[in-house]
């Protein structure tokens, strides 16, 4: 069933060699600092599709993302809250504010380390693939202009009317996120015990468990003591930078990313804790 929500973005992937091998990157406080459904909640004020109470109640739901992570009740109350929050609101419209407020509100809280991750990935052949349990409006530009090959969303059921009923077609998230992985591993001939993962969040291990190199990144506490038990790589990710930024440095290489925004990334140390460093480093390499 993922097949028709594993959407390809415009960028242009490089030739594969076979067996083919992919990586699977959570995109909030994974990739991009934030929570990128929460995050246009002043341009959707300003478009007229929220009113100032669900401005406050954005922002206190982001503030609660951000110090603690959320579990899964926390996850099902936000998918409830942003469901009936978007019931009514015009697809064309949405996609339109999205397009017009990405660059000004997403751009600055890329993660260097994790737009040098994707780059690394490239350069070694593999697939990127964005799964996110946010909208689908939202995630499949981020991932264009992060440069990647395929998104894997929420989809929301929209009306005869080109509007959004507020109920969920296809929900990207916990166990569904691990099926989509095995889904698209089997249609595109991913080799799953040579991919990879990243995710920040406890309900994302399904995805982590379905790939022969699990990454957490920026953990929750339930997830750190589960990569700390099962001895996966921690990352640390903290310096959101720029796509620009990092193209204009002279002492990184450019690298060809989304064909839509001309931007690049470059090459640049990740933050490993000490005790993985050489490890992880080292299957990277090799796989």
């Amino acid at each position: 069933m993922v097949g028709a929500y594993a959407r390809c973005v415009e960028n242009q992937p490089l030739p594969h060699s076979s067996p083919r091998t992919a990586a699977f990157f959570d995109l909030d406080k994974t990739v991009i600092a934030k929570s990128s459904a929460l995050t246009f909640s002043k341009p959707f004020y300003q478009g007229g599709l929220i009113n100032r109470r669900a401005v406050l109640r954005t922002a206190y739901t982001q503030f609660i993302f951000l110090a603690g992570g959320a579990d899964h009740d926390q996850m099902e109350r936000m998918r409830e809250y942003l469901s009936a929050l978007s019931k009514g609101w015009n697809v064309s419209q949405v996609r339109e504010i999205v397009a017009e407020a990405l660059h000004e509100l997403i751009d600055p809280i890329i993660y260097d380390e994790a737009a040098s991750l994707i780059e690394a990935h490239h350069t070694a052949g593999r697939d990127v693939v964005i799964v996110s349990s946010s909208g689908a409006e939202v995630v499949e530009p981020i991932g264009e202009m992060l440069g990647a090959d395929r998104v894997v969303a929420t989809r929301m059921v929209v009306g005869e009317d080109g509007c959004f009923t507020g109920e969920i077609e296809y929900y990207a998230y916990g166990p569904t996120k691990a099926e989509a992985v095995r889904e698209l591993a089997e249609s595109e001939g991913y080799d799953l015990a040579r991919c990879y993962a990243y995710s920040d969040s406890i309900t994302d291990v399904p995805m982590l468990e379905a790939v022969g190199h699990p990454h957490a990144v920026n953990p929750d506490r339930a997830l750190r003591r589960e990569a700390v038990a099962r001895e996966w790589p921690v990352l640390v990710f903290s310096k959101p930078v720029r796509l620009k930024q990092r193209l204009s440095s002279p002492t990184r290489p450019a690298l060809v990313a989304a064909a839509a925004v001309g931007a690049a990334a470059a090459t640049a140390g990740l933050v490993w804790y000490a005790s993985r460093r050489r490890a992880a480093a080292a299957a990277l390499a090799s796989a």
